[in-house]
């Protein structure tokens, strides 16, 4: 069996992967959200709020039987306030931090203490973001979050080396999708946020990638890693 543990799993690119990766009867996903929407007998859902971080401590890897690929993608994510610093509700910010950059963290931290002594070859896929990689005004915690979790998996690449791990890290920026991230950041006022103009054009302009197309990107990664060489990377790097 294939094993594939992905957060966010109830709406957009989570659901749209977990879907996607259910079609196969020989993949089995664990997925994690507040809601469940997925129904399947391959499907296992835990109920859980990345906000809540004592539940993320507390979740336990299960022991797997006939393991022939292990894959952990860390999808759930969230924008926060779309404002400029001094205008930000403090709780939106350890919100925005906790879910985007400590959960994925403690999540890894544990999938790699109960399955990295398996001679299994495993891969990591951290959902980061463009925003991580240029500075978006009305963003500061959501890019900062997503700065974090790229250099959280370079580290850990470093690491997986010295200490000779069968393990794959990406952090993948996945494009811009329809979701209700980018209603949330179209409904931003102006002056917390001076581009919101042009995410208006991208919903209106049919920019924005379907969650299902984008996790067709994501499942190529899956099938066959190597398509991405770097740590830091994109879907466009395959489908450019």
């Amino acid at each position: 069996m294939n094993y594939f543990f992905i957060t966010g799993s109830s709406k957009g690119l989570g659901k749209a992967l977990s879907e996607l990766l259910l079609k196969d009867n020989s993949n089995y996903v664990y997925g994690f959200a507040r809601n469940c929407s997925i129904e399947h007998v391959n499907y296992h859902h835990t109920t859980i709020d990345f906000n809540n971080l004592d539940a993320v401590q507390n979740y336990s890897f299960p022991e797997l039987d006939n393991v022939e690929k292990l894959v952990l993608v860390n999808n759930a994510g969230l924008v926060g306030d779309v404002k400029h610093v001094g205008k930000i509700d403090p709780k939106q910010i350890i919100l925005c931090y906790n879910v985007n950059l400590v959960a994925p963290a403690i999540i890894t931290n544990n999938f790699i203490s109960t399955y990295g002594d398996n001679t299994l070859e495993k891969l990591i896929i951290n959902i980061s973001s463009g925003a991580g990689r240029s500075a978006i005004d009305g963003w500061n915690v959501y890019c900062s979050a997503k700065s974090g979790i790229d250099m959280f998996s370079q580290v850990l690449n470093e690491e997986i080396k010295i200490d000779n791990s069968n393990i794959k890290v990406l952090s993948l920026a996945p494009g811009i999708i329809d979701t209700d991230m980018q209603v949330q950041i179209r409904a931003a006022d102006q002056t917390n946020f001076s581009n919101i103009a042009k995410f208006i054009e991208y919903k209106k302009g049919g920019d924005l990638s379907s969650p299902e197309a984008t996790a067709s990107l994501v499942h190529q990664i899956i099938e066959t890693p190597t398509l991405l060489t770097n740590v830091l990377c994109s879907v466009r790097d395959i489908s450019s």
